[in-house]
């Protein structure tokens, strides 16, 4: 299993960027994935997770309505829309999945199976 963000950088307050995942070695169609980030200094949240077909997505409170999860099952790309970014997104961006779906969205390492390194998103004047 591989997952590879892309997409950060520097963005100024109320803009807006769009993170990419792209996954191989599993059948990408078939597991749920997820978003989850790590501010500095502090520890992992949870931010969003889309199911498989038809797609339900699901949002921390604190991006709710300004962030968007997606996926091209056709293409094994998971993205995440971000518009009016906040200092307080400022954080690196993890894509992840795990072999069984549990019904949580957990915050900590241990609660997903498979993880990418890593997109940084800086949110500054």
């Amino acid at each position: 299993v591989q997952l590879v963000e892309s997409g950060g950088g520097l963005v100024q307050p109320g803009g807006s960027l769009r993170l990419s995942c792209a996954a191989s070695g599993f059948t990408f169609s078939n597991f749920w994935m997820y978003w989850l980030r790590q501010a500095p200094g502090k520890g992992l949240e949870w931010v969003s997770a889309i199911n498989t077909e038809p797609s339900t997505t699901f949002y921390a409170d604190s991006v709710k309505g300004r962030f968007t999860i997606s996926r091209d099952n056709a293409n094994d790309t998971l993205y995440l829309q971000m518009n009016s970014l906040r200092p307080e997104d400022t954080a690196l961006y993890y894509c992840a999945t795990r072999e069984e779906d549990n019904g949580r969205f957990g915050s900590a390492w241990w609660d997903y199976d498979y993880w990418g390194e890593g997109t940084e998103v800086i949110v500054s004047a």
